[in-house]
């Protein structure tokens, strides 16, 4: 029931990445666009967010189921002892269900330069394929 409720919670924090994803920040501002070719693509993992909401949930659940155990100073340690461990499984939920799948894209830009992009795999890119990348707003990502 922890682990349950602490991935339907580090869930909602998953922060999008892909080459369609922007934040509020980085919306109604000029982007730099470079024009390139697809030279390589590899797949990658993107480690998940350590926000500290795993963490804190994970504690408050384990304490309240550990301080259902025994009476007097025996509830207390174990709401202790509940609380720790919860945090630590906690922080690891939020890891595991915020992970996410990626890709590096290798391009060679017009102006020659080789550059490397790492984002979302929410587009299929191809060698050769003809694409853009856009800088701007503290983010670079390639879109066809």
């Amino acid at each position: 029931m922890i682990l349950a409720s602490l991935m339907n919670m580090s869930g909602c924090a998953t922060e999008g990445i892909g080459g369609g994803d922007y934040s509020r920040s980085q919306t109604r501002g000029e982007q730099r666009i470079r024009m390139g070719t697809v030279a390589a693509v590899r797949t990658v993992k993107i480690e998940g967010t350590r926000s500290g909401i795993g963490t804190v949930a994970g504690a408050g659940l384990g304490g309240l189921a550990g301080s259902e155990i025994g009476m007097g100073k025996g509830s207390i340690a174990g709401s202790v002892g509940g609380a720790i461990v919860g945090a630590m499984i906690g922080q690891a939920a939020e890891q595991f269900t915020t992970k996410q799948d990626g890709i590096e894209i290798t391009i060679n830009l017009d102006n020659g330069e080789l550059i490397a992009v790492t984002q979302g795999a929410d587009e299929q890119f191809n060698i050769g394929d003809r694409v853009r990348v856009l800088s701007g707003g503290g983010a670079t990502r390639v879109s066809h």
